[in-house]
């Protein structure tokens, strides 16, 4: 759906009931061992600190003896998960639940006539197609089918981006293969359905904007560079494309070389957005920090060989987001309020210290989100990242109403046309309760249902219980867990309960519903969603709690929990599995290597496993506002201290562990994730498993076919519930 918002593009989820043994095996079957890598230390000085590295080598993908471990490791994973009984099961029920829904439909895009854009997929579907139809009664239409570009299967491309036109007659599409991310961007005729001729490659932040008319759009387009080369991302460059032209003459608009006044850094990556209503240019300068730095300039500037852009906003301004109209400029800040607020300027003479305030900060509740309609200014505050309320500010009135929601709902995600529109949308879900949307009607004062994609029921959770509690942290500060289960779960400490978990960036980990997901609660098990320090849940306070010299009290956090559930007899030591991606791998590797004692087993997903080493990744770089440098001697400290690679003692008993990575990753590059697995299958005492897994297919989960998902996981869920003693899923022993 069409945003009103100038977007930031880089800011970037019981029929058994039984008592599990104290511990799942050891061994599994009788199999041909991995390949083992052997240990050839490096020693380097970290500022002042002497770290050993004993699989430095691992960083060369191109070794033929790391390619070998790789692909040996992958193979043993592949059989033992494989051979995991209840594995298949979950499968099963998976593509069950998937049948109940004719169609799914994601990534919806609304034109200001009224032309709706977005995938669907079906049932016999791999992955979504791109449809259009003119209002939500509309006659459907099949634009696009991705698989089309497939030939003879040997490659999986997706649909990563749908940009239209303003009058919805053009779209640009971006596909990638093979979860690379690594987009092409086409253009489509929308009334014939042909495309036209031209194709521009190394656009992986891909989110072409258009210009009024229609006849071009402005995007981000990397060099030319090898696949996993340590500069891919830098210096990349804002273009202009005059649709049916050849890509090699598109204009330079905005970048380091174009604009070296800005001392725009290498790693930051540049993007520029036209808004049509306010009729100005905005050029962003981006990496992970939330504040924003941007400029401006009236769209008649492009007309100009040099466009001369002005200051909008700067990272001490505080602004993590914003939006206008013709004259004014809205601006979502903490700044002096970390639960966030709204202030009002002018556009044109902005003057941000003496900004109106328009929605005050609430100080119990997070100002999560915001949209400009012309019935007034819609926005959702939010409690401990887990209960939300809607309300609606009409034009010039000094209250807001809070607006009654069809169910109680966890998760609320508002979208509109714009400041000239009436409509204002929204899709709500939570932990037990699948997405639906709604459009207000302000009139009536009613919502009215309007989601595309069919409904489908799930009685297997019909008796699930969801618990929100706040659990005291090692310094006090309490931190927010839920909690779902089966009804009539007996606390006697022998539940499999799954820790999932992420803490970084200030993204919280909103309420979703994920049938598959649930399985884990179908068989008995308690699924733990930990809302630690690092993520956004309470604010930016809470955000800047858990990053860079602060990042101990994400995993310290998670360890607090633990000790929670156990010391409740939720479940115990020998049945909780931590489970986290990405960043999350942080969280949930630190929490392992500090104390092992307290779970059964950790499953890092393409995590983030060894972060001093992130400056010499692709996208390492454009992460220090939140992790750090090497370059600075206190974050350099810090690095090495979140660093769960670093963090591994040899001779200790371990939890098992079920590593991933994907070889196409392009946010976290593959040999992260297998230096931790092979520092762990060497080091640990406790004979648990150690699996290492890398996709050859896939890259960061981004883009993988329906299949791929459910096989993934299958994989963590039958893991999770053999390490955890589940009678179901043991390996027999031979």
């Amino acid at each position: 759906m069409k945003k009103n918002r100038v977007p930031a593009l880089v800011l970037l989820l019981l029929s058994l009931t039984y008592t599990a043994t104290a511990c799942a095996s050891d061994t599994t079957h009788n199999e041909k061992k991995p390949l083992s890598a052997p240990a050839n230390n490096v020693e380097e000085i970290y500022c002042g600190t002497t770290v050993v590295d004993p699989y430095r080598y691992m960083e060369n993908l191109k070794d033929p003896f790391v390619q070998m471990w790789f692909k040996s490791q992958a193979e043993h994973a592949r059989s033992v998960l494989e051979n995991i009984p209840g594995r298949e099961s979950l499968m099963e029920k998976m593509k069950d639940f998937d049948s109940r829904k004719s169609s799914k439909v994601y990534n919806l895009v609304i034109t200001d006539n009224d032309r709706y854009f977005y995938l669907k997929r079906t049932p016999s579907d791999e992955i979504g197609k791109l449809y259009y139809r003119d209002g939500y009664k509309g006659d459907e239409n099949l634009l696009f089918d991705p698989s089309s570009l497939s030939q003879n299967g040997s490659m999986n491309y997706v649909v990563s981006n749908i940009s239209p036109a303003d009058d919805g007659s053009k779209v640009a599409i971006s596909v990638a293969a093979e979860g690379s991310e690594d987009d092409v961007v086409m253009i489509m005729n929308v009334d014939n359905g042909k495309l036209y001729p031209e194709k521009i490659d190394r656009c992986r932040f891909a989110s072409p904007s258009w210009l009024s008319d229609g006849s071009a759009f402005l995007y981000n387009r990397l060099r030319k560079s090898e696949k996993h080369a340590i500069d891919i991302q830098k210096n990349s460059t804002v273009f202009l494309h005059k649709v049916g032209t050849d890509p090699s003459l598109d204009r330079k608009v905005f970048s380091s070389a174009t604009n070296p006044e800005m001392n725009i850094s290498p790693e930051d990556i540049p993007f520029v957005h036209y808004d049509k209503d306010s009729k100005h240019l905005y050029a962003f300068v981006q990496n992970v920090d939330r504040r924003l730095t941007v400029y401006y300039a009236p769209a008649s500037e492009l007309s100009n060989r040099n466009i001369r852009w002005e200051s909008l906003l700067k990272p001490e301004d505080n602004v993590h987001n914003f939006a206008v109209t013709e004259k004014e400029l809205y601006l979502y800040t903490p700044e002096k309020s970390p639960n966030f607020k709204l202030l009002k300027t002018s556009l044109l003479e902005p003057d941000i210290s003496n900004a109106e305030t328009v929605i005050p900060e609430n100080p119990d509740a997070v100002l999560t989100s915001f949209s400009l309609t012309s019935k007034g200014i819609y926005y959702t505050l939010t409690k401990n990242g887990v209960e939300v309320e809607l309300f609606r500010k009409e034009p010039n009135s000094k209250k807001a109403k809070k607006l009654k929601l069809p169910f109680t709902a966890g998760t609320a995600r508002l979208s509109a046309k714009g400041f000239r529109f009436p409509e204002a949308w929204v899709v709500i879900s939570g932990w037990s309760s699948d997405y639906k949307r709604y459009r207000y009607d302000d009139v009536s004062d009613t919502f009215i249902y309007e989601t595309l994609s069919s409904p489908a029921e799930y009685p297997e959770y019909d008796d699930l219980v969801v618990k929100e509690v706040m659990v005291r942290s090692h310094d006090g500060v309490t931190v927010p867990l839920s909690l779902i289960y089966r009804e009539g779960l007996k606390k006697d400490g022998t539940n499999p309960l799954l820790f999932y978990g992420y803490g970084a960036y200030g993204k919280s980990l909103k309420p979703f519903f994920s049938p598959s997901f649930l399985l884990w609660t179908h068989r008995g098990g308690i699924l733990a969603v930990a809302h630690v320090r690092g993520g956004g849940e309470l604010g930016d306070a809470w955000h800047k709690a858990g990053m860079k010299t602060t990042k101990p009290n994400t995993w310290k956090d998670l360890i607090s929990i633990a000790e929670y559930v156990i010391e409740k007899k939720y479940s115990s030591a020998d049945h909780i599995v931590l489970n986290g991606a990405s960043a999350g791998g942080i969280l949930v590797g630190k929490a392992m290597t500090e104390r092992p004692d307290l779970f059964a087993a950790v499953i890092p997903q393409v995590g983030a496993m060894n972060p001093l080493r992130g400056e010499e990744t692709p996208n390492g770089p454009v992460n220090v506002p939140e992790f750090g440098t090497v370059k600075d001697s206190v974050e350099c400290r810090a690095l090495i201290a979140m660093d769960p690679y670093l963090s591994i003692r040899d001779g200790e008993k371990y939890p098992a562990a079920f590593v991933t990575a994907g070889i196409n990753d392009p946010r976290v590059i593959a040999w992260q994730p297998a230096k931790f697995a092979a520092r762990l299958q060497a080091a640990t005492a406790s004979n648990r498993p150690v699996l290492f897994y890398t996709d050859f297919r896939s890259g960061h989960g981004i883009g993988d076919t329906k299949t791929k998902r459910f096989a993934t996981l299958a994989d963590v869920l039958s893991f999770a519930f053999w390490q955890t003693g589940h009678p179901a899923f043991q390996v027999e022993q031979q």
